[in-house]
């Protein structure tokens, strides 16, 4: 079957005559920016070149991923159980949130909707009228992907559109650093030419301002047409050279700190990542096969980073494999990630916490959109606006997500929750939240990377339940919607009975790197 991207890069081979790229940085970013091109310009006279330099390290915390990350292994024709293996993966069917609307609560935002939708009605309205009657289900109960989650079970979805086990998608829990690395022997082989060593010097043409080559270290000049930025916070390129500006969005995500460090696998691998809000802050638990990743994200303005060490090593469950590493950042994006004839991908192009697990997302948009509007040697001026109008757009509609997180709650028992509680919010969010408030409509977006009923997760999973349902579900009174929801109660509980135990399932469908070794 044809991805739909290929039909985008099919046309960047026919019409591309740039003839020469250069990758500053490696890590996630770079490696996937490397992987594909070089599976997408295949058969072109295009060389690609990667530098980058042992000496510095990658942030390499983020180590879960959304459904998306589906699509880009596919398009690069990437076998599930070899990355897997060679990732040390688990699979993921959401986020579980702990703590966050009030202490003691407990939430899945799933990769799947909330029951079927009857005569174009999202069933969580039903579910509204439900409520009102006085039924006590969660809505959870109406999702295969949360129930399975709950009880350790995967499989993957099946193809018959009319079964419960259709209505999800999933992700996967890895070792980014192995990621990067997977990718790296991919690239290789299909002709990316890896450089070590560190740019300290950016040279640009007199006149235009366009990056002509990089200097290493040691003396080497690397020379290209195109340039792809991915040397993390520095922006060396984008930031150092081109001087895009920064839009800092730490008035709304004031988090600019995180404390992350392994411990030893502890029990089931849980096929979720889970992430549970702190006193200023919150922190991430994501289980892979050979170990699982915490950390701690939060804001110096409301703790001390030994505090925060401290909150970070009370909630572990297991012994620490090496000590905790800190890091510094400012949430925002560049006010351009397309500059002359520099691209910003990844950290380089900007930073939003990694809460609902959007960083090598917002990568892949990165590269997906570039692909999408690849250019020529003349570097067409509108195509670089509808670039960044694009990728800005993203990370809009992104911000304003993990912002609601931290506004739909009822906690105020910590400087951080009372600062949330009055805080001013983007106008596009502010409508959004009215929006569902006053009647549980959800504004639909051109671009928005969460559809719609990752917002009913959160909405409702921190207590911010609507007004008033949408009227059309009085055509079913409550005898009749009670019975129809029992019904779709006990088919989601028979599928997930009939789903295979997590662990079981990376072990026998050819995924595990030790689980055998290991008796897990």
């Amino acid at each position: 079957m044809v991805h739909p991207q290929d039909t985008w890069w099919a046309f960047v081979a026919e019409q591309s005559d740039i003839s020469s790229i250069c990758i500053v940085g490696g890590g996630t970013a770079g490696w996937m920016a490397a992987a594909a091109l070089a599976a997408k310009l295949a058969g072109l006279p295009t060389a690609i070149t990667l530098v980058e330099s042992d000496e510095i390290g990658t942030v390499g915390v983020g180590e879960a991923t959304l459904p998306h990350i589906r699509a880009f292994n596919l398009a690069l024709g990437i076998d599930e159980a070899e990355m897997m293996r060679a990732t040390e993966a688990t699979y993921k069917l959401g986020i579980e949130f702990c703590d966050w609307g009030r202490r003691g609560d407990r939430y899945i935002h799933p990769f799947g909707d909330f029951g079927p939708t009857t005569n174009d009605v999202p069933f969580y309205q039903y579910w509204l009228k439900l409520r009102q009657s006085g039924d006590r289900s969660r809505i959870d109960e109406y999702s295969y992907p949360v129930i399975a989650a709950e009880q350790g079970r995967f499989r993957r979805p099946s193809g018959d559109l009319d079964a419960v086990e259709s209505t999800f998608g999933y992700a996967y829990q890895f070792d980014a650093g192995l990621y990067a690395r997977f990718l790296r022997g991919f690239a290789e082989k299909r002709g990316v030419s890896r450089t070590e060593g560190r740019v300290v010097r950016v040279v640009q043409d007199g006149e235009t301002g366009f990056v002509r080559n990089v200097v290493l270290t040691n003396g080497t000049t690397l020379s290209a047409d195109l340039f792809i930025d991915c040397s993390g916070f520095r922006g060396l390129l984008i930031e150092t050279a081109l001087q895009s500006g920064y839009d800092d969005w730490s008035a709304w995500l004031p988090c600019n700190r995180a404390i992350a460090v392994p411990t030893e696998s502890n029990g089931a691998l849980r096929p979720f990542t889970r992430a549970t809000a702190r006193t200023a802050g919150w922190q991430w638990r994501i289980p892979l096969q050979h170990r699982v990743g915490n950390g701690h994200v939060y804001c110096s303005s409301f703790i001390s980073d030994d505090e925060a060490h401290d909150q970070l090593v009370a909630g572990l469950d297991a012994p620490m494999q090496a000590e905790p590493r800190r890091l510094s950042f400012t949430t925002g994006r560049r006010r351009e990630f397309w500059k002359k004839n520099v691209v910003a991908i990844g950290l380089a192009g900007g930073f939003l916490e990694p809460l609902e697990s959007t960083s090598i997302n917002l990568i892949q948009d990165g590269i997906t959109e570039l692909l999408a509007v690849f250019p020529d040697k003349g570097f067409a001026a509108r195509d670089i606006a509808e670039y960044n109008r694009r990728i800005g757009l993203h990370y809009e509609r992104i911000r304003d997500f993990l912002l609601l997180h931290y506004v739909a709650t009822q906690r105020d028992d910590s400087e951080m929750w009372r600062h949330f509680r009055n805080l001013r919010l983007p106008d596009s969010l502010s409508e959004r939240i009215e929006a569902w408030r006053s009647r549980g409509h959800l504004i639909q977006y051109e671009f928005g990377l969460f559809l719609s009923p990752s917002w009913v997760a959160v909405f409702l999973g921190q207590n911010l339940v609507p007004d008033r349902h949408d009227p059309r579900v009085e055509n079913m009174s409550v005898d009749a919607l009670t019975a129809r929801a029992t019904d779709v109660r006990a088919k989601v509980d028979a599928a997930v009975r009939r789903t295979p135990d997590h662990t079981a399932f990376i072990r026998e469908s050819g995924g595990a790197a030790r689980l055998a070794v290991a008796g897990a």
